[in-house]
């Protein structure tokens, strides 16, 4: 225990423009959870997939387990016995939960796969590990924190020495977490090293030992976890003290400018009605499952409305598809980035201009590029998205900065409705306060802001009032300032049944 297993030593790794690795360093010790810290794009992931086989470093020096290592493919890196748990998940969403598991490393009997040996083993690993799934459900099928689960599994079915959690928790239940730290734990005691990558900064104090920090590509320090405060590896980080985490904006209350009535849609969206008015933020708080993004994304018109109202400046409009929602000045950032919000393939340019196209385009088809610079450059300036250019793809991008460029795409269009699904999830502290100050610049426009969170601190430290979902309803409405974290939790846990019983 406490051996050296992994050594990198002056590691460099550029891009088409952009130097991601600058003369890093970084040790990882058996039996130990390293926090690997840093801003959106400071270098974080780059560096774990150079040592998890993704890419290949353009210089520098990796030793796993005493042995001096040249360049790694996945299947070599598996191999020595390190596994990656990705951000952005990449599950095959039309297999089953065993099939993804075992994907690469199939179980054959002759010429055939052997599905029936794949799920007996998926289940045992499943089990052991307390995580209630079918492996023969369909990933696709799964809600986000459960298809998080199956990746956390699969690693593990890898019998890795070497794990690599790139932010585990952003989609995951507090249940989920819980167990996560337990798994975690267990593995700490069976000898092996954990990287974990997280802007959850609080999380570290139940699981972490030793804090490695990196700013801009470059190595800044290591730290025990016990010797050091939050606020000196906030600092670290972003080079800088955050003096506010939460920075909130007072505006009068205006007129209303947006509601919904007894929207239905699915089980997941029962009679909801609410309304915003201009000067305030609404924020959706409740448990994964409430309905929130359900909620959205009925409004957006992405799944379709059973019945319903949506109002907008006191005129009812019909939405039936998402190019309506646009056109009526309604937009949203939706919960799954990658999925939903970006073509990763694209550059930045063409993902904020392809919204757009009514805006930049004369009357015969044919885009401005006078216009489409400007909104392009707007976004970035605003938004403080880290690129060297536009014309950089969107998957080249650091988590928080794809999150920002989703963002981005909808500043030109002056909406009057913008709803943010999770739009702090997978982003750094001073990333996040950014996103924070453009909620509250659209506050100040007059603009409805609405948004889904399930960070407790986030929506009571930015929203000025707080509705709670449970099982698909609307339990309760409290203003930010005159609520506790223990008044929310109760409407988010009001289940009907529960409420039943209690009569």
């Amino acid at each position: 225990m406490n051996e050296i297993i992994v050594s990198m030593e002056n590691i460099g790794k550029s891009f088409p423009g952009v130097k991601a690795l600058d003369n890093v360093r970084f040790e990882l010790r058996s039996g130990e959870v390293m926090a690997l810290l840093g801003e959106n794009g400071a270098g974080k992931s780059t560096l774990m997939k150079i040592l998890s086989g993704v890419y290949t470093r353009d210089e520098g020096k990796m030793t796993i387990f005493g042995k001096e290592c040249g360049d790694l493919n996945p299947k070599l890196a598996q191999e020595v016995g390190v596994a990656i748990i990705h951000q952005e998940l990449n599950m095959c969403r039309h297999l089953s939960v065993a099939e993804n598991m075992f994907l690469g490393r199939e179980k054959v009997k002759g010429m055939m796969l052997s599905n029936r040996e794949m799920e007996a083993e998926a289940k045992r690993i499943l089990d052991e590990l307390k995580i209630e799934l079918d492996p023969k459900q369909v990933v696709g099928d799964l809600p986000v924190s459960k298809q998080q689960m199956v990746e956390i599994a699969k690693a593990l079915s890898t019998n890795a020495k070497i794990l690599i959690m790139d932010e585990p928790t952003s989609s995951l239940t507090s249940k989920e977490i819980e167990d996560l730290f337990r798994i975690i734990k267990e593995l700490k005691q069976k000898g092996c090293g954990i990287v974990y990558i997280s802007h959850r900064l609080e999380e570290l104090q139940h699981i972490v030992d030793r804090v490695t920090i990196m700013r801009d590509g470059q190595y800044i320090t290591t730290m025990n976890y016990a010797d050091t405060t939050l606020d000196e590896i906030i600092a670290h980080m972003v080079g800088r003290e955050i003096k506010e985490k939460f920075p909130r904006v007072t505006c009068e209350k205006g007129k209303k400018i947006f509601e919904v009535k007894h929207l239905n849609a699915g089980r997941m969206v029962r009679d909801v009605s609410f309304s915003v008015y201009e000067g305030e933020i609404v924020g959706f708080a409740g448990l994964m499952g409430a309905g929130r993004t359900e909620t959205t994304r009925a409004i957006f018109g992405i799944d379709k409305a059973e019945s319903g109202e949506i109002i907008l400046d006191g005129k009812e409009v019909t939405i039936n598809k998402p190019q309506d929602a646009i056109r009526a000045g309604i937009v949203l950032a939706p919960e799954d980035r990658k999925k939903d919000g970006l073509c990763t393939k694209l550059s930045i340019r063409h993902n904020i201009a392809l919204p757009n196209l009514d805006l930049i385009c004369n009357k015969l088809g044919v885009v401005l590029s006078k216009k489409e610079e400007k909104i392009c450059e707007e976004a970035v300036k605003n938004l403080r998205i880290k690129t060297p250019n536009v014309d950089i793809n969107a998957g080249n991008l650091s988590g928080g900065n794809q999150q920002k460029v989703v963002v981005g795409k909808w500043l030109a269009r002056n909406s009057r409705v913008v709803i943010f699904d999770e739009p702090t999830r997978g982003i750094d502290v001073a990333a996040k306060v950014e996103i924070y100050n453009l909620m509250n610049e659209l506050k100040k426009q007059g603009i409805a802001v609405m948004f889904v969170s399930s960070e407790m601190p986030e929506v009571m430290g930015i929203a000025d009032r707080i509705i709670v979902m449970c099982d698909g309803k609307i339990t309760g409405e409290v203003m930010a300032k005159e609520t506790t974290q223990n008044e929310i939790l109760t409407l988010a846990t009001r289940f009907d049944k529960k409420m039943v019983s209690g009569e």
